[in-house]
């Protein structure tokens, strides 16, 4: 029977883990880019006709 390989295992945890925190940082970022263009809408359209 085959050792367990606990390096991978751990690996493959640490790797989850950070696509889990990648995933959550997206989503933040998503809603605060979301919430600043609704907050500044003015300042958009002005930068466009400058």
């Amino acid at each position: 029977m085959a050792k367990p390989n606990y390096s991978f295992e751990k690996r493959q945890r640490e790797l989850a883990k950070k696509k889990k925190q990648d995933e959550k940082d997206a989503k933040k970022r998503a809603e605060r880019d979301a919430a600043k263009g609704t907050a500044d809408p003015e300042q958009n359209s002005g930068s466009e006709s400058a």
